[in-house]
């Protein structure tokens, strides 16, 4: 229904939010602009001076309140400009969007032109600049020798005729630009009112109307038009249409797709969106402003029904380049300076960095970038959508559509015949007057107008704008039809364990929302690559978390979009068993419904707001003088600000879905995204802030990374994918590895001082090896390189050693997978970091690797990937070879047996065998290089029976891989020879699985072995749980696993008679604690009174007052348990390492006085404080506790 629509709601309800005019500030002067990073030679008349936001209206709005300083860097992110007649003048248009921090989204819209200056204090500045920066330029050329002159005389001599100013013969022009907010991207309308703004500010004649009427109008007076509605409102110079898309329909978007996919071309843009969707650092550039806002509006607008999670600011200017810095996924753009190199950005690292030259059309993404799901059919789909409109799928040019269609001007003729008969315009004669008024100021009746448009050129600009929207709703439509068929059983797969929302809150860290191993499991095998990436980023757990929250609350409007589609996809769909099988590609079928709709909206107004009219302006005001934009009346435009309060009787944008604010706030936790206003904020006080939130969240993604990996590995959601094994493999546990890489990479990223490779990581390894070699004679090398297993530089060397071709960020990626199977990754990485002159000298003060406390709990983290065991990097790197140590273990008492034989092996892994190796004679071990074996599974030993007593019993065989230290033991236990046992030469060993780690510095980790079973007891389901007092004192259990850990490197027992117990160690230390605080002697250690002490006093009493005869193991046994149930046990053991008695008692290098090692166990032990551990009436009997 037609009609006359009016805004005297909210401010949210309106077309527009605020009006903003920046530019020069006459009574400030001159500012020059620091940050522009603007070379010395160049002429004051290029370069940068601050800008400054002259007025805006209204003052403020409730939910969206003016950021001044944001505003005016976005509106002029090189700031002011200046030219002179001799330059050129051609207006520019750009957009930009601002976040704000209740999640919504408002775009500016800007117009700069040039306009003369008449301050004769600016014009008197400008050419003291000028003067001084001749002076300079002469000293220079004056100081150099006269080669250097002579290369330099074109240079200046150019710098010279190109920035040359004298106010006598030169007018000086500065830029100046129009802004207007608005809350949904009305792209094409904006752009129309500013440029009509303008045209009007240029003409020779006035505007029907002072300026301030139709800012007034467009601010106060101009509503949002209805969903699935179109509205007509009037500019300076004609009517201006915009629309918005029904319920049913994408969500506007009107930055057109095509000129993105044009400029780049069909392969680089899927590329790039693919990289979008994996929430990889993406960087564009360009030296066009609105280039980047295409594009990067382009890529997000088809994400939907997902949304970009992290830092989202497609112009940044260069105050804000620290945030290429930042260790988070982002997706910012940055103006190519003409003739400016890639290496002048100053990137930290790139290891998963997708830089993108828009200007060149050129995507260079991150290496080992899953492929698309069907990615091949995609592109062929897109590319026949583009050529229906004429423009090529390669891209490399802007080329507009040249499709036939029916001639606008007709349709437009139609249209006002429609309106007069609907009485829409108030009578034929206005309708017919305002269109001819309208269309003879732009157009001078045929001939060239001011604008430089004719009647034709006019409806060929409307018509182009049909088709680019036409164009952009198909694209979209296609991309959102992949999702439709990639995701459409998706609600089958969430999980919902909670009963309400605050439990699901309170649990959400150690809750699994949705089953990605029975998704992946029905997923075509080619595109499980991408998928078990994407179901690892932000936006899909938003997504998910979405879902589930909307049992209690509203779905948000994009998800509630998303299911509706897919519910009128499945009503409509017959074929059930086609649309049940995902292998097939189908091809989106609501392409020409979807461009008719907004075809009907663009033709035919279903809404005209209220026309401007004349304010209540003073005598005076509003005069118009050609070429300036006149100084607006503040109190006109102030009129409609008592409208601006919210009501709260009217729904906001946000709201038209009736989503429940009050609990979606409970969820704002989702939204890990950086508040802009903070990121536009270049003070030192704001970066320094930033980083340390950057530095926070880094701390915050181990801990939850490292916990996902943890849960996966023991089993809590596993995928199998014909391994066999009941926790996860292959797919997703390389997903979750490489996640880990990622982190690493953005953390020795952040704040990095220079880069010098595109891995910052394997950049920081190979200076710590250049020093470590420095220092170290080759000698002390060449003993540390047969010690792979504790050293950082050997791994670096073997990695280099390993002919893979691999680049800087495959090297570090196959250092870190090394690590985490040796179970080194923290150790190494603890170790790197131990040379402070280094890090200093690398990193920025803020840098993450410089905050020791954060850097000391990311190691603890990490520290907790050693209880699980993972074969990363043997089933990676498959052709590499590896070397092998083999050793035969004969019976003890019949050992000399083995001289007289001539041993054979044969050893057989997952990925091969190693042939057959001859064992000299009196020799029990071999050492040999084959082609990596995997993980090993079985071993042929026998012998040729030569000799006179060619005969041995062989205990076991063990095999070392000498490069992840892995320990294989295949056991035997039977002879080898004629005329023995069963007269076998030859036996096939099965190796034991999981293998051993052949290290003796592991026994450190014994105990938190044991406290990982612990863990994985708790989170098994309460009917699946074994036996907890077996995983307490039985054989592995804790109890004795700390027994061994207390034991290591004790003194011989001299101490304690005979037999050396834990317990007299414990009891003795209790008694020692408790005879120096009587004595007041503990101020003089480094053991301080307090709680873990007196607690642990009062056991070890309490234990020895029971009436029970339980022995001293028995004694020790009770004081473990009771202090895991009482959650004090990782309290008392730093207590028993600070005892003066343990200095007395163990040796130096014993694991109590190893201050690393006591703080490591103390912390895993700290983590089973988290469940409540009940003991059997058995184990506490006798004890008041």
């Amino acid at each position: 229904m037609n009609g006359t629509a009016a805004a005297t709601g909210s401010a949210s309800c309106r077309f527009a939010h605020y009006f903003v005019v920046c530019g020069v500030d006459t009574e400030t002067g001159l500012e020059p602009d620091d940050g522009a990073g603007e070379a010395f030679e160049q002429s004051p008349i290029r370069r940068s001076f601050k800008s400054k936001v002259l007025v805006h209206y209204p003052e403020s709005t409730d939910r969206n309140p003016f950021n001044k300083d944001a505003v005016n860097m976005l509106c002029m992110p090189r700031g002011l400009s200046f030219r002179t007649q001799a330059d050129r003048l051609d207006p520019q248009f750009h957009s930009f969007t601002m976040s704000f921090d209740d999640g919504t989204r408002s775009y500016g819209f800007v117009h700069t032109f040039y306009e003369e200056v008449t301050s004769a204090q600016i014009i008197t500045a400008m050419h003291t600049l000028y003067q001084m920066h001749h002076v300079d330029m002469d000293s220079l050329v004056s100081s150099l020798d006269e080669s250097d002159v002579e290369s330099l005389a074109g240079v200046t001599t150019c710098l010279g005729c190109a920035g040359s100013f004298d106010p006598a013969r030169d007018t000086l022009y500065v830029s100046k630009a129009l802004c207007i907010f608005t809350p949904l991207p009305f792209l094409q309308a904006a752009r129309q009112f500013l440029s009509q703004l303008h045209q009007a500010v240029t003409s020779h004649t006035p505007p029907p109307l002072p300026l301030e009427s139709y800012i007034h109008n467009i601010l106060y007076e101009v509503p949002l038009p209805p969903p699935g509605r179109s509205l007509r409102f009037h500019g300076v110079q004609g009517p201006i249409i915009c629309q918005r898309p029904g319920p049913g329909e994408l969500p506007l978007g009107e930055y057109p797709l095509g000129e993105a996919f044009s400029l780049l071309g069909v392969d680089n843009m899927v590329q790039l969106f693919t990289c979008a969707l994996l929430e990889t650092q993406v960087l564009l550039c360009s030296q066009d402003y609105q280039r980047l806002m295409t594009v990067a509006e382009g890529i997000t607008t088809l994400l939907f029904p997902f949304q970009w999670q992290h830092i989202y600011l497609p112009i940044v200017s260069a105050p804000l380049h620290h945030l290429l810095d930042a260790p988070v996924p982002f997706l910012i753009g940055i103006q190519r300076r003409e003739g400016a190199q890639r290496s002048s950005f100053h990137l930290p690292h790139e290891a998963n960095l997708c830089f993108v030259d828009i200007d060149n059309h050129c995507v260079e993404a991150p290496e080992d970038l899953p492929v698309f799901p069907d990615q091949i059919e995609l592109i062929q789909e897109l590319s026949e959508v583009l050529l229906r409109f004429g423009l090529p799928p390669q891209g490399g040019a802007i080329t507009k559509p040249t499709t036939t269609s029916p001639r606008l001007n007709s349709l437009v003729l139609e249209d006002l015949m429609e309106d007069r008969r609907n009485g829409n315009l108030g009578g034929e004669e206005l309708a017919v007057l305002e269109r001819l008024q309208a269309l003879a100021r732009r157009c001078g009746g045929g001939k060239i107008s001011d604008g430089g448009k004719t009647l034709g050129h006019v409806f060929e600009e409307e018509e182009e704008e049909l088709k680019a929207a036409k164009l952009n709703i198909q694209l979209r439509e296609v991309f959102a039809g992949r999702f439709a068929a990639m995701f459409g059983r998706y609600e089958d797969f969430v999980i919902h364990s909670a009963l309400d929302l605050d439990s699901w809150l309170s649990n959400r860290e150690g809750t699994f929302s949705f089953d990605k191993g029975s998704f992946l499991s029905v997923q075509p095998a080619t595109h499980l690559h991408f998928l078990s990436r994407f179901l690892e980023t932000s936006m899909f757990s938003s997504f998910v978390d979405g879902k589930v929250i909307s049992r209690w609350a509203d779905r948000e409007p994009l998800q509630q979009l998303f299911d509706s589609r897919l519910e009128r996809d499945r009503l409509y769909d017959t074929d059930e068993e086609d649309s049940r099988t995902p292998c097939r590609y189908r091809k989106c079928t609501s392409l020409f419904e979807s461009a008719q709709a907004i075809e009907r909206r663009l033709l035919k107004a279903d809404h005209t707001a209220i026309h401007p009219h004349l304010l209540d302006m003073r005598i005076g005001q509003g005069r118009h003088q050609q070429g300036y934009f006149p100084k607006l009346q503040a109190d006109v435009l102030a009129q409609g600000q008592n409208t601006n309060k919210t009501d709260p009787k009217r729904s906001t944008v946000a709201e038209h879905s009736g989503v429940d604010n009050d609990q979606r706030q409970k969820h704002t936790f989702a939204r890990k995204n950086l508040r802009q206003s903070k990121l536009l904020d270049s003070s030192p006080q704001a970066i320094t802030q930033t980083h340390r939130e950057f530095v926070d969240g880094l701390l915050s993604e181990c801990r939850l990374k490292t916990k996902r990996m943890l849960m996966e590995r023991m089993g809590k959601e596993s995928v199998e994918l014909g391994q066999g094994e009941a926790n996860i493999t292959g797919l997703q546990e390389n997903t979750l590895i490489h996640g880990l890489c990622d982190l690493l990479e953005r953390t020795w990223g952040h704040g990095l001082q220079l880069k010098q490779g595109k891995s910052a990581l394997w950049s920081h390894l190979l200076h710590y090896q250049a020093i470590r070699y420095i220092k170290s004679n080759s000698k002390t090398l060449e003993l540390v390189f047969h010690c792979l297993c504790e050293s950082v530089c050997c791994s670096c060397r073997f990695i280099q050693t390993m002919n893979e071709g691999l680049s800087e960020v495959g090297q570090a990626r196959a250092w870190i997978h090394l690590a985490l199977e040796k179970k080194m990754l923290s150790q190494h990485l603890k170790e790197l970091l131990t040379n402070q002159e280094l890090l200093r000298q690398l990193y920025k003060p803020h840098a993450f690797l410089l905050c020791e406390e954060e850097r000391e709990q990311f190691l603890f983290h990490l520290l907790s990937l050693n209880t699980v065991d993972y074969l990363c990097f043997t089933r990676v790197f498959t052709s590499i070879n590896i070397p092998y140590r083999i050793v035969i273990i004969p019976m003890k008492k019949l050992s000399i047996a083995m001289a007289t034989v001539n041993p054979w092996v044969c050893v057989s892994g997952e990925l091969g065998d190693s042939g057959v190796r001859q064992i000299s004679k009196n020799t029990q071990e071999i050492f040999f290089q084959c082609k990596n074996l995997g993980r090993l599974s079985t071993l042929q030993l026998g012998q040729e029976n030569s000799g006179l007593l060619a005969k041995c019993l062989i205990d076991c065989v063990m095999v070392y891989n000498e490069i992840t230290g892995h320990t294989y033991k295949f056991p035997c236990g039977r002879w080898l020879g004629k005329g023995v046992g069963d007269g076998s030469l030859e036996r096939v060993l099965i190796g034991q699985l999981p293998p051993v780690h052949f290290s003796s510095c592991l026994s450190s980790f014994i105990p938190m072995e044991a406290a990982n079973n612990l863990v994985k007891h708790f989170h098994k389901p309460e009917q699946e749980r074994g036996n907890l007092t077996v995983l307490l004192c039985g054989e592995g259990g804790l109890v004795l696993s700390l027994e061994k850990f207390l034991l290591h490197g004790f003194k011989s027992n001299r101490l304690f008679q005979r037999n050396v117990f834990v317990w007299d160690f414990v009891e003795k230390a209790a008694v020692s604690m408790d005879t120096a605080d009587q004595m007041g002697d503990l101020h003089g250690s480094t053991l301080t009174k307090g709680l873990p002490c007196d607690s642990l006093c009062h056991y070890v009493n309490a234990i020895n007052a029971s009436p029970r005869n339980i022995g001293k193991e028995g004694k020790f046994q009770l004081f473990v348990c009771l202090g895991i149930r009482d959650r004090l046990l990782s309290q008392w053991l730093p207590v028993l390492a600070d005892c003066p008695l343990t200095a007395r008692t163990y040796e130096e290098g014993a694991l109590l006085r190893d201050r690393a090692a006591v703080h490591s166990l103390s912390r895993i032990l700290h983590t089973l404080n988290d469940f409540t551990v009940t003991l059997e009436t058995a184990l506490v009997k006798g004890v008041d506790l």
